[in-house]
């Protein structure tokens, strides 16, 4: 057996992994638009299933579509160590985001494999289905399934915006699983993710200690006015929807900008009729507040409530609003986020304790288990977008320290 000293990820090949798969969804500007239960998700599945098959390990779909590929370990009395993310991606999704949670994660197993490294546990990578939540909200769905968070019929049952459902779509692409969802056990997970954010880069750090995730809410509202013409209505007369939706847009702005570090944004709007000469007679938007304290989200949700009505009656509007997705801020198991820290220094790699601003399957699974998770830089900041950007030798640091945290768990099992 290779002593831990060897065990050494392969950063080229993690980084060749990477490239094949961008190409499964790949757009025309360097980015990936591949939606969940999509055809070309279907064909990153076969991708990760047949790989995972190559090393020996069995693959399990379950009900969700999530998948779980287990290396069996010394000791059978033991559950599974789990290492995994998603490899879903937004509309103008980037290359990394999700996807190199998976990949890294199955680098870190190719490295065992090819060393002959036996670990006491089994060690496990998971492909969760619908983390992005941009087909069919809400977003880590079938993570929230497995952790009980939602039922895996309300899961079957969310539409996209086409009106297709997300358990139809599933069952169309092959993998609606026969294993039952939260059947396929496992003691612990670590989450490799980019940071989605600036600041590793800022402080020049390597490898972030994500200590937990911040609280999050979704909305969804839509405002009803009177469609009539633009030329022949006077602007007085007019029931603007547009006009109310702008409004609501800024106050929920401010919002945000009187809860720092809370942030509050509108990323989808729908216009109707949409056209040139017709004053807007319906608008519908998505709403998104997070904040790390969850008396302060309370206080954020209370504020937006109480602005839409306002600027509705203002402009003779009718409004409906309501919550669709409340995930509350997490704190992730000490003891894991101490291999992480021990994996980090093992590889010589500057830290930064930090939370996650994203939210990420790991904050639905700490409900199940003892879960955290493993942040490197991304370029800008600058994730959900096709310029998304990490290098090679920040995506081997990641992948090198999952598997040095993972070893470092599994050994007090010796």
């Amino acid at each position: 057996m290779t002593s831990k000293s060897n065990l050494t990820i392969n950063p080229q090949r993690l980084w060749d992994a990477l490239m094949e798969t961008a190409n499964f969804g790949a757009t025309a500007k360097g980015g990936i638009r591949r939606l969940t239960v999509s055809d070309e998700d279907r064909r990153v599945r076969d991708w990760f299933k047949a790989e995972c098959e190559k090393l020996g390990c069995k693959v399990q779909v379950d009900r969700c579509g999530n998948m779980f590929a287990t290396r069996p370990g010394k000791r059978q009395d033991l559950l599974p160590i789990a290492m995994g993310s998603h490899l879903d991606t937004q509309p103008t999704g980037g290359k990394f985001d999700g996807v190199l949670g998976v990949l890294g994660a199955l680098e870190a197993m190719r490295t065992l494999i090819d060393m002959g490294y036996e670990t006491n546990a089994p060690v496990m990578i998971v492909n969760w289905t619908n983390e992005e939540g941009s087909r069919f909200a809400p977003a880590m769905l079938c993570s929230g399934v497995y952790a009980g968070v939602f039922t895996p019929d309300f899961a079957y049952s969310r539409e996209d915006r086409e009106g297709l459902k997300f358990g139809d779509e599933l069952k169309r692409i092959g993998y609606l699983g026969p294993e039952p969802v939260g059947s396929i056990k496992f003691q612990a997970m670590f989450e490799l993710h980019i940071e989605q954010g600036p600041i590793l880069e800022a402080e020049s750090k390597v490898i972030g200690v994500v200590t937990g995730v911040q609280g999050m809410r979704w909305y969804e509202v839509t405002v009803r006015g009177q469609e009539s013409h633009t030329g022949a209505t006077p602007m007085g007369l007019r029931k603007n929807a547009l006009l109310g939706a702008a409004r609501m847009i800024e106050a929920i702005h401010r919002v945000g900008m009187d809860h720092l570090p809370g942030v509050a944004s509108v990323g989808l709007i729908e216009n109707r009729p949409n056209s040139r000469n017709v004053v807007p007679g319906e608008v519908f938007f998505t709403v998104d507040l997070r904040h790390p304290d969850e008396a302060v989200l309370d206080r954020m949700e209370a504020d937006y409530q109480a602005a839409l009505p306002k600027i509705a009656t203002e402009l003779k509007l009718e409004l409906e609003e309501r919550r669709i997705w409340k995930s509350p801020a997490v704190k992730f198991a000490p003891d894991l986020i101490e291999c992480v820290r021990h994996g980090a220094s093992q590889a010589g790699y500057s830290t930064r304790e930090m939370a996650s601003g994203a939210g990420h399957d790991a904050a639905y699974i700490a409900r199940a288990a003892p879960t955290t998770m493993i942040f490197v830089p991304c370029l800008g900041g600058i994730s959900h977008n096709e310029a998304e950007s990490t290098t090679l030798d920040e995506c081997g640091a990641g992948s090198q320290v999952l598997l040095n945290a993972v070893l470092d768990f599994d050994r007090k099992f010796a």
